[in-house]
């Protein structure tokens, strides 16, 4: 694992936070920032970071943000994955797990491991869901690691990647 400082943010940290996230994607995806729908994460900071149950973890070396994670609970009845499911689990509430990013020097070095259980350790809800590029199979298999398991595809934007929907129990194992 790297050694890093991982600290917790929340919906109100946003403002203090908001430039280390958008830093942190433009390094990790510098090799993919001519895409249009890459160029619109700031947007995407500012719509998951204006949930009030916002959760973020940012690994820092020294001073430096070298990473991060965050995602925020998905509403009561809109858990929109269950419909990738049939029968669908039993276990209501489900954080969304919506973005990991590492600069490119901190890559393969267990950051992406060590952001992802912080951020999801000790959560409330019983279920997470994420989303991964379908052009990705590494980094699927990653997170099957972990304990996701691929339930469908989706694609919920016009410009975006088609999707693996991905799901599974926490707490992690």
């Amino acid at each position: 694992m790297a050694e890093v400082d991982v600290r917790r943010f929340t919906h109100r940290d946003l403002p203090n936070i908001r430039q280390a996230l958008i830093d942190v994607h433009a390094d990790a995806y510098a090799d993919a920032m001519d895409d249009e729908f890459n160029q619109r994460f700031p947007w995407f900071v500012d719509h998951w970071g204006g949930n009030p149950g916002f959760a973020c973890v940012i690994a820092f070396d020294g001073d430096e943000p070298v990473g991060f994670a965050y995602g925020a609970p998905a509403v009561p009845s809109r858990e929109w994955w269950r419909e990738h499911l049939d029968p669908a689990p039993e276990k209501a509430h489900t954080f969304s797990y919506s973005e990991l990013a590492v600069r490119t020097k901190w890559q393969k070095a267990g950051l992406a491991e060590q952001l992802s259980r912080a951020l999801l350790d000790g959560r409330d809800e019983s279920l997470a869901v994420l989303l991964v590029d379908t052009e990705h199979p590494r980094v699927q298999a990653m997170y099957e690691a972990w304990g996701f398991c691929k339930v469908g595809e989706r694609q919920p934007f016009p410009d975006s990647p088609v999707y693996a929907v991905m799901l599974t129990e926490l707490p992690l194992t």
